[in-house]
């Protein structure tokens, strides 16, 4: 992730004191940012159901997605925290990745109309390197998940910038085709936003890397593998692109989130329409808010999947390994698919 706005920029340098420096600057960073604390899950819990408030106005009156619900997830329970990366399967089953070098598994429940009532039978485990072996350190910086219609999953990785292929999570990585340009890039505001569309078209979007000449927008690419093509994605003022997901019409969701003291985290989330072969700049159309008084933090996943007919969006936060940040889950529906 990017640090708020305000924290000082990380020092260059990869030794692992300097990572340790690097870690507690940002923690330092972000405890002023919100200077709360999160209360813990009951013991032996996995999730904990979060209320959606009560009192206020709609958030999201107007929108398109409204929330169903939230929940709370103990990340030790979980195998993994600091997660940056989200796939929700037509199963239920849900898969994150861990910037700090991790793969979790658990599946979904839900009530009749969709709200999240918890996670089960977790699984977790380290990503691996083409030769087997699990990351270390920053090399395990893992920011974005995309699902290939084969099965397998292309990971995206901040700070050594690449894009890998894992025909297993368990498994060893393979070298993918990266955006070009993109290993040269400064190590932390890179690749956080990568799908695969309907069509087959990979689509990957930087968090912070701007275009010469253009301070608002972001660096993006549509096409994949020797085929990329350079656009521009242009988020809200005070916002960084931190997930995208494919929507079924061939256009996609971009995650929006905005850091800053004293207000704290909160997040957008936009439509794009099917993506032409060359995009010019293109701006989402916003379709939710998930700012308080709904439950909000550092939002960094987000995944379009059908339940029971119905389309779905899940959104999943990175507590940051922070004890007063929380890791949750929200739960949108379309206001135009009411539940059956």
């Amino acid at each position: 992730m990017r640090p708020p706005a305000g924290a000082p920029r990380p020092l260059p340098g990869t030794s692992p004191a300097g990572l340790r420096r690097r870690r507690l600057g940002r923690r330092a960073a972000l405890a002023a940012l919100l200077g709360a604390s999160a209360c813990g899950l009951p013991p032996g819990s996995l999730t904990r159901p979060e209320s959606l408030p009560e009192g206020f106005p709609d958030p999201l009156a107007g929108l398109p997605l409204r929330p169903l619900g939230v929940v709370a997830v103990d990340t030790e329970r979980l195998g993994a925290d600091g997660l940056s990366g989200l796939h929700v399967a037509p199963d239920l089953t849900l898969t994150a990745i861990s910037d700090r070098g991790r793969w979790c598994q658990a599946r979904l429940l839900l009530s009749p109309e969709g709200a999240p009532l918890g996670l089960e039978a977790p699984r977790s485990g380290p990503l691996r390197d083409i030769a087997g072996r699990p990351f270390q350190g920053f090399l395990g910086d893992a920011e974005c998940l995309a699902a290939l219609p084969d099965g397998s999953w292309l990971v995206g990785f901040e700070r050594l910038h690449r894009i890998q292929r894992y025909r297993h999570l368990d498994g060893p990585a393979e070298p993918a085709p990266s955006p070009p340009g993109l290993a040269q890039w400064p190590g932390n505001g890179a690749l956080e936003s990568l799908g695969v569309l309907p069509d087959g078209r990979w689509l990957a979007i930087a968090e912070s890397e701007r275009p010469p000449g253009d301070e608002g927008a972001r660096v993006a690419w549509i096409g994949g593998p020797r085929a990329w093509r350079r656009f521009a994605y242009r988020p809200a003022p005070g916002h960084d692109p931190s997930d995208l997901c494919p929507l079924p019409d061939g256009g996609a969701l971009v995650l929006e989130r905005h850091a800053a003291f004293p207000e704290g985290f909160s997040a957008r989330l936009t439509r794009l329409p099917p993506l032409p072969d060359r995009p010019g700049t293109l701006e989402g159309e916003l379709v939710a808010r998930l700012a308080p008084p709904l439950p909000s933090d550092n939002w960094e996943g987000v995944s379009a999947f059908r339940h029971r007919g119905r389309d779905l969006v899940a959104v999943v936060s990175d507590d940051n390994q922070l004890f007063f940040q929380r890791t949750l889950l929200m739960v949108l529906a379309w206001t135009d698919q009411p539940a059956a």
